[in-house]
């Protein structure tokens, strides 16, 4: 997030394509195992074609026993047969009763391929799980797969899928573990969860998921537990923004809007440098890289006060630091929106931009954006999803751009939020005027990508467990 001048930008249209199979295809129920141990697990499927962009395989777990299980010890697999020999999968929770952070993913290779199944998905639980208590559930487990590639996937000739399940039943053709012993369920001929010859089991790579929440219930900015969080509220001086400003913390403040508390960041001017005060927020640690980040963020047209027409800035972004003119491990990606145009731009416009590298002096950019000539006051749902193909950018649930490989990050990065001046030159008054821009919540899932409905489900599952922040990001 820089000052840039005016340069030459190109419109970027995307067209996506997703290819669905044909009907679901009917199959007879397999029969339960008996429920040893007392546990059972019920399943169901969302994505019932015979193929898909992704398989969604949603669980429960119910404790029919006499005694608490804990759910740290609970192993669910789930076997199908791979598309390709290369082929590899990644793991994404859309919805769990217990929390996605408590719930883990990761593939494997079975040791005596059969027909229909050569992988498997192991579901699993962290200590945040907590127990089930004899006669509970774990509620939905709503979970999905897809090749890293995003090509379809065909469901119809694996072992554990069935696509007429569209109602939680019990279903023996996935196993589950408890303390290491299978207690139900049949796995493929051959594959017992349990075989010590499965070279997989100790070495199953990490299926990401980790996750940033913050609902921004703080009560002002020397709230404590804000630095506790991992956030920092600017205030040395620098860049961007126009010569003589200063960064204030103090304009950093906390309100209810909408049921929610959400951060409120003023930027104010009275036409001088030495009168512009601006406000960021960003993460002191720069540990984030792929994954999907979003954002719900309210940008404003006209001042709370004053006259209209400064060349203002309002953002969420992600960044690192660029160590050298040109270095090409610099990495950027942008939600900038001005309400009163700048740049070049003579109203307001929104811009998606990520970028590979610059050179501040003589400026050279390298880098890709997509952009909007209309208003966006009000709310908006920003999502951004990085994987190791292509960056795509999304506004309110629709794709707003996608840009190349090119541009994908090679070091982890800060999340920030900022609004700051272009220059002066959009209202030249003395009259002191303010703007708001406000951000109700910021999520960021390491190494998933989610879907904007996902996102939405994600986050309203935290606040129905009363989870105003959660940060189990690893650092880099």
């Amino acid at each position: 997030m820089r000052n840039r001048p005016a340069v030459g930008r190109a419109r970027l249209a995307l067209a996506l394509a997703v290819l669905l199979g044909g009907g679901a295809l009917t199959a007879l129920p397999a029969q339960a195992a008996p429920a040893a141990d007392g546990l059972t697990v019920q399943y169901r499927t969302s994505a019932s074609g015979a193929t898909a962009d992704q398989t969604e395989p949603w669980f429960k777990v119910r404790n029919t026993g006499s005694a608490t299980v804990q759910l740290s010890q609970v192993k669910i697999r789930y076997y199908f047969k791979a598309d390709s020999p290369n082929a590899s999968y990644r793991f994404a929770c859309s919805w769990a009763v217990r929390g996605c952070a408590a719930v883990t993913g990761t593939f494997g290779t079975l040791s005596k391929p059969t027909a229909t199944a050569d992988r498997y998905l192991e579901v699993g639980f962290t200590a945040a799980a907590g127990s089930l208590a004899p006669g509970a559930d774990t509620g939905d487990l709503q979970l999905r797969f897809h090749q890293s590639t995003w090509q379809t996937l065909r469901q119809s000739d694996d072992y554990s899928f069935d696509g007429a399940q569209t109602s939680y039943a019990n279903w023996g053709k996935v196993t589950a573990q408890l303390a290491g012993a299978t207690v139900w369920g049949t796995a493929p001929e051959g594959n017992d969860p349990t075989d010590p010859t499965d070279p997989t089991d100790p070495t199953d790579p990490p299926g990401g998921g980790q996750t940033l929440f913050d609902d921004f219930a703080y009560s002002s900015h020397t709230d404590p537990a804000i630095s506790a969080h991992g956030w920092s509220v600017r205030s040395n001086s620098g860049g961007p923004g126009v010569p003589g400003a200063t960064w204030d913390p103090s304009k950093v403040t906390f309100v209810s809007a909408g049921g929610n508390s959400v951060m409120n960041l003023e930027t104010s001017t009275a036409g001088t440098g030495a009168s512009t005060t601006q406000t960021e927020v960003l993460t002191k640690s720069m540990k984030f890289k792929e994954g999907t980040y979003a954002a719900r963020v309210k940008f404003a047209d006209a001042p709370k006060s004053g006259p209209d027409g400064d060349h203002l800035v309002q953002t969420f972004f992600t960044i690192n630091d660029l160590k050298a003119p040109m270095a090409d491990d610099y990495a950027e990606y942008d939600f900038e929106y001005l309400p009163n145009g700048g740049w070049g731009e003579p109203s307001n416009i929104l811009y998606t931009t990520s970028w590979e590298t610059y050179n501040p002096d003589p400026w050279q950019a390298v880098n890709q954006h997509s952009e909007q000539r209309t208003g966006y006051a009000g709310w908006h749902d920003l999502v951004v999803t990085i994987d190791d193909e292509a960056i795509t950018y999304y506004v309110d649930g629709q794709v707003f751009g996608t840009h190349g490989a090119q541009y994908l990050p090679e070091r982890p990065m800060s999340i920030n939020f900022n609004q700051w001046l272009i220059d002066l030159n959009g209202q030249t008054s003395t009259t002191p005027r303010a703007y708001d821009q406000q951000v109700d919540y910021v999520l960021h899932v390491k190494d998933q990508v989610l879907t904007p409905a996902e996102v939405a489900a994600k986050v309203a599952g935290y606040r129905a467990a009363g989870t105003a922040f959660v940060d189990e990001v690893p650092a880099p």
